[in-house]
């Protein structure tokens, strides 16, 4: 799907984004690990690197992941070892490249971009989370994802404002790290969070819902019209009700770019929200996830 396509604006659908470097057709394992260790080797200026291998999110492709990784280890073995960076993680600050290896049926192609600049650190953009036994629905791998490509995240202490809780998915890992939830939906938590003494269920809609002093962070998923959900993020922003925002908007069947640059106007415009970015995660579905600050 084609993002907004609006100059300045990253986009919102694409998983990763990478300058192709070269491609290569189906040939004998060996030749092939050489033939992309050559072309890696070659990047200059000689930064270090990160070098993720990945397979098109499709059955045909999905079935060529043992190759793919049988492959990368075959050409990290051919490259130099103080060019290598082991962890992800680390690229960004390192001023590393992040150098990825698609292998797809009949063609390989081998992409890299400066880490800072990538959508995703995850091999291929798509940044698997492990949905815990406990948790109720898919919502808490949305939340893990969302939280994990941020600079920081709740803590212990932290006063988060959860809008439309209910089971309490987000909940539920928020208080896992530590941090106070207000939850606020019409809707029962599950038992274990309504008597859990960091939880705080207001039964409201949160669209009536004004908190008592401001929080640390507003978090909102909710099954709601999306204009209308940007209009209630954009209230605690410019009311200073939050100094920080996670939320899943939305989107519907058909039009979902017009939709998408009218959220962002509200959040920015009205809301106030800095440092807004919009990205639909490799957990949402016809939805993005939003993140933003006040300070």
């Amino acid at each position: 799907m084609e993002s907004e396509g609006r100059q300045g604006l990253a986009p919102a659908f694409a998983r990763q984004g990478l300058q192709v470097l070269a491609s290569f057709p189906q040939q004998a394992p060996q030749s092939l690990a050489a033939a992309v260790a050559e072309r890696v080797a070659a990047l200059s200026p000689p930064a270090p690197l990160v070098l993720q291998a990945f397979t098109p999110d499709t059955p045909q492709g999905n079935a060529l992941a043992a190759q793919a990784e049988s492959l990368r280890e075959a050409v990290r073995g051919l490259l130099p070892a103080r060019r290598l960076l082991e962890d992800a993680e680390r690229a960004r600050e390192a001023g590393a490249l992040l150098v990825s290896v698609c292998v797809a049926p009949g063609a390989t192609t081998v992409g890299a971009v400066p880490a800072r600049e990538a959508l995703s650190l995850a091999p291929g953009g798509r940044r698997r989370m492990r949905r815990a036994g406990e948790s109720p629905s898919r919502a808490a791998m949305k939340l893990e994802e969302a939280l994990d490509g941020l600079a920081f995240e709740p803590g212990r202490g932290d006063v988060c404002a959860d809008l439309g809780a209910a089971p309490g998915g987000w909940t539920q890992r928020l208080v896992a790290r530590g941090a106070k939830v207000i939850a606020v939906d019409p809707a029962r938590l599950m038992p274990e969070l309504a008597s859990n003494p960091r939880v705080r269920h207001v039964q409201e809609s949160a669209f009536a819902f004004a908190p008592e002093e401001p929080v640390d962070w507003l978090f909102c998923d909710m099954a709601w019209r999306p204009l209308e959900v940007a209009q209630l993020l954009a209230k605690w922003g410019r009311r200073g009700w939050a100094s920080h925002l996670v939320a899943n908007i939305k989107l519907p069947m058909k039009d979902k770019n017009p939709i998408l640059l009218r959220v962002r106007h509200t959040l920015t415009e009205d809301g106030g929200w800095k440092g807004l970015t919009v990205r639909q995660l490799y957990h949402d579905r016809d939805e993005v996830t939003v993140t933003a600050h006040r300070r």
